[in-house]
């Protein structure tokens, strides 16, 4: 096969043996007990969100009497009272920001059952919390599913489903005679705009018009349709029912703007979100996406391999792990055993770690750095091959030039 490999693929392919384990021998070599999901703990985080978010929304009250009273005071000192202002309300939104994404996570541990072993009691919760952070709990839980179980599977996955060489008109052939700039563009300034754009929209695109989701999908697949190829007919009423909580939070938001005015909304609420949107977006992006991270085709995928394509982050040092529940510190372990609650993450996959060896993946790069580079690097995988790598913006492997990867053309796997 190694003939063959050398035309479905470019002699620069790293090397890479795929995790030969079963999900059986990996789960044997955790401790039963982390998998125990206790109420009185998950409340407690729960408890402690709510509080948190509480305590930052009167604080934040305080932010105009103050204002106005340094006004008063110190009649020439507008400018500074400004940037005094300013930097009030930038403290307040990010960490508002974080807490709401940490509230958001608790939501994603009951979509799970990671919560409580009571599914009830996780629907409940998970409903609430996510409905008031416009996300459709129960459709989203549906496909979220589906993503764990597919993850990595290029016919399968359902979110950050790379684009492959014909995606993206891309001709084969040498790589120094193709215009890459054409396909990619050839400016920071560009790449930084389509990188924003991403991390702004990213999230409603995916819900609204299944963006970076499966591309067999009929046009216009997203979470709010009942009978869109995501769901079961069994599944129908929990998706309505998810309509149901959105448009509640339209009606809430509606009456909150009215009685409190745009402005109000905006600074209480809406900017908060917005930076949860770009939290979890970013989060959910640079976990599944990386140059050392494979992708797989029928014939190679399996679980557990999918399991192992992510990647842990140290995302944002101790207000990561506090505000944000270890959700992007321990990720790897989650796709392994996503019913196990976050509070186990850590232990857990120590175990995990030392059992799979160098199937798994730990980055400590500072996350924006790594936000930039990761976009630039991971640009398409090619339409041949079973085991697959991003290609960088000039048609490269990039896990060779930063891993240090031996290549090897004739790999069976190739």
């Amino acid at each position: 096969m190694g003939a063959e490999a050398k035309t479905q693929i470019e002699e620069q392919a790293p090397e890479f043996t795929p995790m030969p384990w079963s999900i059986g021998e990996i789960r044997a070599a955790i401790p039963a007990r982390l998998f125990e999901r206790k109420n009185s703990t998950s409340l407690y985080y729960l408890a402690r969100d709510l509080v948190l978010a509480l305590v930052a929304w009167e604080l934040a009250t305080w932010i105009e009497p103050v204002t106005d009273m340094l006004r008063k005071a110190y009649p020439g000192h507008e400018t500074a009272i400004k940037l005094t202002d300013a930097v009030a309300w930038l403290t307040y939104w990010w960490f508002q920001g974080l807490i709401f994404t940490g509230l958001w996570v608790v939501g994603h541990e009951c979509g799970h059952g990671a919560f409580s072993a009571s599914r009830t009691l996780c629907d409940a919760i998970g409903f609430i919390v996510h409905s008031v952070l416009w996300t459709p709990y129960f459709s989203w839980r549906y496909v979220h599913h589906r993503h764990h179980a597919n993850h990595a599977s290029m016919e399968r996955d359902e979110v950050y489903v790379p684009k492959t060489r014909s995606d993206l008109g891309i001709p084969e052939g040498d790589k120094e005679s193709i215009d890459w700039s054409e396909h990619f563009g050839d400016t920071p300034i560009y790449i930084l705009g389509m990188l924003i754009g991403q991390q702004v929209l990213a999230f409603p695109a995916y819900m609204f018009y299944n963006v970076s989701g499966q591309k067999s999908y009929p046009k216009w697949t997203n979470h709010f349709n009942p009978n869109a190829v995501y769901f079961k007919p069994e599944q129908r009423n929990g998706v309505i029912a998810s309509n149901i909580g959105i448009l509640a939070m339209i009606y809430a938001s509606k009456v909150a703007i009215s009685t409190y005015g745009t402005w109000s909304y905006m600074k209480y609420y809406f900017i908060p979100w917005l930076l949860v949107n770009h939290w979890f977006t970013m989060i959910t992006y640079l976990h599944h996406t990386d140059a050392e991270l494979p992708h797989y085709r029928s014939t190679q995928w399996n679980f557990q391999r999918g399991a192992a394509a992510t990647v842990d982050r140290d995302f944002l040092g101790w207000q990561g792990r506090f505000f944000l529940h270890d959700v992007a510190h321990y990720h790897v372990c989650h796709h392994f055993f996503p019913q196990m609650p976050h509070y186990h993450g850590e232990e857990a996959t120590k175990y995990l770690k030392e059992f799979i060896g160098e199937h798994y993946h730990r980055s400590s790069d500072y996350i924006f750095p790594a936000l930039w580079r990761t976009y630039n690097e991971c640009q398409f995988v090619e339409d041949k091959g079973d085991v697959l790598f991003y290609k960088n913006m000039k048609g490269e492997y990039a896990f060779k030039n930063r891993a240090g990867a031996k290549a090897r053309a004739d790999s069976p796997l190739w």
